[in-house]
């Protein structure tokens, strides 16, 4: 029987990845043939194996998906569980680790799943995207069989979705994942209820956001009518009247997770998001930062909002598990983006990727510090916010920058 190592995905088939739905069912297909093959030794049982999972799995799976409905969509008050989950720790530090794009069942995702397990973090999050389009059995492979490699945090792990999950209709997402996710809350263990929360601490809010619900349409329809990754009312109903969002006595710092970005300079912008949360929080909302991934880079911007969206210093941590994109920005908000990590790691197919990694957060009163460690366990960039408890503004202050991370414009 092959090793367990022997049974992971290779970088290769994840490099030049495109983001049909097409693309990626076909990619889950040949991945079951290649991993059925290791275990067959005649011609009659490969033939077999090529036809019923890439010709007839290939079809089944993609039809249903994209004809069958949408799992039902998960929202607060539910099973009794309202999304606010009060922050705890064993120190006077409380520490979440970020993860985006990292579910692919590869030996770098492994790599940075045991890396995270050496800092045994309170809390760790995934910010979305189970590859190629997560079915059930790559939920199993990334984060609920013996072997892998997903570390869960010491008081909570919790997942975001994105467009890959919804790739299958978010079936697994919502019925598999999601119910593997447990959290402190008070004396009690709860399971994650929906696709959203708010972690609650004396100072900061840390609040993920469900991108990825209406990140996928219809057939022909998304053509005509692209997605643009909306929050759904029920989500805007609990920020506003649940988490209390535009409440302008709540003076503490606001940190967003969501898996596509608010702007980017390199692909997509998705504004809607930022404009409904402006309604939300109303003419005088304060910035806030907010970190997402779907691009698979490292890269900081400065403080950007549309006019009529919120303010928001953007971070794009898309690194834990893809090959790991290097490439110049093609778009714009170029005078916002500050850092980009170009650092070439290797060459996969003749082109170069850089390194894996995750956000390490660390909490302690009115500071919170944001390390971005790569697989070699260096840290790239560090950067130490501070809240005003006064009005909630916002401070920066950059703690150190790797001498080879590229500054835009330099």
């Amino acid at each position: 029987m092959a090793d367990i190592d022997s049974q992971k995905r290779e970088k290769e088939q994840y490099v030049d990845l495109g983001h049909t739905e097409l693309e990626n069912h076909l990619k889950t297909q040949v991945a079951l043939y290649e991993k059925k093959t290791q275990y067959t030794g005649n011609t009659t049982n490969l033939l077999s194996a090529f036809f019923w999972y890439n010709l007839f799995g290939f079809a089944y799976h993609y039809i249903r998906s994209r004809l069958g409905p949408k799992a039902e969509y998960q929202f607060y008050p539910r099973n009794g569980d309202d999304g606010l989950y009060p922050t705890h720790t064993f120190t006077d530090s409380v520490t979440l680790a970020l993860l985006s794009d990292w579910a692919t069942d590869t030996k770098e995702s492994d790599q940075i799943g045991h890396l995270v397990s050496t800092y045994d973090p309170d809390y760790t999050i995934h910010l979305g995207d189970v590859y190629f389009v997560g079915t059930p059995e790559e939920v199993e492979a990334n984060f609920l069989a013996p072997h892998s490699s997903w570390h869960y945090g010491k008081h909570g792990s919790l997942a975001l979705s994105g467009n890959h999950e919804m790739y299958s209709n978010g079936t697994a997402y919502f019925k598999k994942l999601l119910p593997a996710m447990k959290i402190r809350k008070g004396e009690t263990v709860a399971t994650q209820q929906a696709g959203f929360f708010c972690l609650e601490h004396e100072h900061w809010r840390i609040i993920g956001l469900d991108t990825g619900y209406t990140s996928t349409n219809r057939p022909f329809l998304e053509v005509l009518f692209k997605p643009d990754c909306h929050l759904r009312e029920e989500q805007l109903d609990w920020l506003k009247n649940v988490v209390r969002l535009g409440d302008p006595s709540d003076t503490r710092g606001i940190i967003l997770l969501s898996h596509h970005p608010y702007y980017s300079s390199f692909r997509d912008d998705h504004p809607v998001v930022g404009r409904q949360l402006r309604k939300i929080m109303g003419d005088s909302a304060r910035p806030v930062v907010w970190i997402w991934g779907h691009e698979h880079r490292l890269s900081f911007y400065e403080k950007y909002g549309f006019p009529d969206g919120i303010q928001a210093w953007g971070r794009c941590v898309g690194i834990g598990g893809m090959p790991v994109e290097i490439n110049e920005p093609n778009r714009g908000h170029e005078s916002q983006l500050v850092l980009y990590d170009q650092r070439v790691r290797e060459r996969v197919r003749r082109k170069a990727v850089g390194y894996n990694g995750f956000a390490l957060m660390t909490i302690e009163g009115t500071q919170l510090k944001l390390d971005y460690i790569d697989q070699n366990k260096q840290t790239v960039v560090s950067e130490q916010w501070s809240v005003n408890r006064e009005n909630g503004e916002l401070a920066v202050k950059t703690l150190f920058v790797h001498p080879d991370m590229t500054k835009y414009g330099q």
